[in-house]
Formats: C-alpha cells, sequence, structure tokens
C-alpha cells in the first residue's frame, strides 16, 4: 500500500468512525498532504521508512517557511492519529512521530462579552422582517451555548418550550440536552408565533424556507453588534454563555457538560451529570435563566 493509498484508507475510517465535521475532515487532508508532498520530495518510499528525526525536519522546514505554531501542532496531531491508525492495522511497526515536539503555542483566552454587553446585544433589534427570528438567534447562542452549526440545523422538534429544553446534535453524532432560559423561550414562541413550526420545519429559516445558512448569521450578528466595541462572532457567544455560567456557579464540570466538549476524558468525568443536575445549575446560574421571585 502506498503513503497515499494508507492516508485514503485513515480518511474513510476517521470520517466513519468519529463523524467530524467537513471543516475538520478538510484540515487533516490538508495537513496530510502536506506529509505527503515531504515524503515525495525526500524520496521517502513508505511510512516504515519514516523516521522520528526526518519528521522532526519536516516540521522545521515548515516552522522556517512561516507556518504559525498553533498550525504546526494541528498538523503534528494529524500525523499521530495517522500513525496510531496505521499501528493498530498491522500497517506500521514504529511510531515515526515519537519524541518529535512542535513549536509552544501561546494560548489566547477568548473574547468575552460582558452581562451588560451581553444583554445590550440579545436586546438589539434592526426592525426588519427578520427581527423576530433574530431576537430568538442570538438569545438561543446567548442562553444554552449552542455552536453555530447546532443552531443552524435546529428542528422545532427538537424544542420542548414548556420544559424549557432543546435537544442538539453536537460533533460526533453526540446529542445532548440543554436548558433554554425564559428569554430564549419567550423569543422563541414570538418566532413560533410568526410562521409554520411543524416539527421537521427548521427553528430559523434562510432563502426559500431552508434551514438558516451560517454565513447568514454571522452577517446578522455583525449587523446587530454594529455599536459595539468587539467584533462579535457566534461563538463569542458561545464563550460569554461559559463564562457567565463558571462565574456565577463554579460547576466547571457541569459547564464542560453544557458546552458538550467531545474529549474523552472530559466525557468520562462527566457522564455521571443527569439533566436535573445541569437544570438546577442552570437556573440558579444563568443572567437571563434567574426566575423571577
Amino acid at each position: 500500500m502506498t503513503p497515499r493509498e494508507a492516508v485514503e484508507a485513515f480518511l474513510r475510517h476517521f470520517s466513519a468512525e468519529r463523524a467530524p465535521s467537513a471543516h475538520t475532515m478538510a484540515a487533516y487532508r490538508r495537513d496530510l498532504e502536506k506529509l505527503l508532498a515531504f515524503m515525495e520530495r525526500e524520496g521517502i518510499a513508505g511510512f516504515d521508512a519514516l523516521a522520528p528525526e526526518r519528521l522532526r525536519g519536516m516540521i522545521a522546514r515548515e516552522h522556517r517557511a512561516g507556518l504559525a505554531p498553533n498550525s504546526l501542532q494541528r498538523l503534528l496531531s494529524a500525523c499521530r492519529t495517522l500513525f496510531r491508525y496505521l499501528q493498530r492495522e498491522g500497517r506500521l511497526d514504529h511510531d515515526p512521530a515519537a519524541g518529535v515536539r512542535g513549536p509552544k503555542v501561546r494560548r489566547k483566552l477568548p473574547h468575552v462579552l460582558d452581562v451588560d454587553e451581553a444583554r445590550q446585544l440579545v436586546e438589539t433589534t434592526l426592525g426588519d422582517a427578520h427581527a423576530p427570528r433574530d431576537a430568538a438567534m442570538m438569545e438561543l447562542l446567548y442562553s444554552s451555548g449552542l455552536r453555530l452549526s447546532e443552531l443552524c440545523g435546529l428542528r422545532w422538534g427538537d424544542l420542548d418550550l414548556d420544559d424549557g429544553q432543546v435537544r442538539v446534535l453536537g460533533k460526533g453524532n453526540k446529542t445532548r440536552i440543554l436548558p433554554v432560559g425564559r428569554y430564549a423561550v419567550a423569543a422563541l414562541r414570538r418566532l413560533a408565533d410568526d410562521g409554520g413550526h411543524g416539527p421537521d420545519q427548521p427553528v430559523f429559516k434562510g432563502r426559500g424556507g431552508l434551514p438558516i445558512s451560517p454565513r447568514t448569521v454571522q452577517k446578522r450578528l455583525s449587523l446587530l453588534s454594529a455599536g459595539m466595541t468587539h467584533h462579535v462572532h457566534p461563538h463569542m457567544l458561545r464563550h460569554t454563555f461559559a463564562s457567565h455560567m463558571l462565574e456565577s456557579s463554579g460547576d466547571l464540570r457541569s459547564v464542560q457538560e453544557l458546552l458538550g466538549h467531545a474529549d474523552i476524558a472530559t466525557t468520562q468525568i462527566y457522564t455521571h451529570l443527569d439533566f436535573q443536575h445541569l437544570a438546577k445549575v442552570y437556573d440558579a446560574a444563568h443572567p437571563r435563566a434567574k426566575r423571577k421571585g
């Protein structure tokens, strides 16, 4: 099996086993193309002939060429995942990435909105025909910490507004149930009153009644946040949700569960937390979920 055939076999396996997003698959393919191009230039016929010092040379070359540290770490991660797969399949008897390290990555803290800024954003309206949809989207993003893809794929059948819950399909086709704050519930009820809301219909519609596109959400959010000091993007609302929940509750485990992080160690730690516990923490902590006294 040639290196390219091995990479293609790995990508098929990775796609079937982990059900990654299209963005993740494209990133893996780009990174492994770098590895294949390097092996071809160096005359390395197979992965069994790829030694750690050669791989270290590839990383050094990419670094000199200006590849950013986080991109180099991602490249190394893709290579390691490929090599582990080949070892499990009995096609490789050593680890070409053993002892190979990339440059240290300076972790940037995500920008978040404070409570007043978040309130200002979710209560802003453009006053056009899309105002009810925009209000419901912003409230739900901040209320429940949804990923952009989860928001765009939401169907009315995924919502239980009476109980204040939403079911989302996250990364790796993993389903989780999240609380929905009372402001978001109210905004979603107003949106439902505006048009069809059958269980299979998208909650947030774009052109032709199809599910709204991620790009449209980003554009609307840019317009809604035009007067703010920050450039606000959908993932910032997810960071803001997590930050405000953690500040109010101090319960890191529940926040991790609500976010639906895919890391296996996180999953193992938090699987015992049930929805009732999460709902209690959520109601006590989220700025727009607290019940009126």
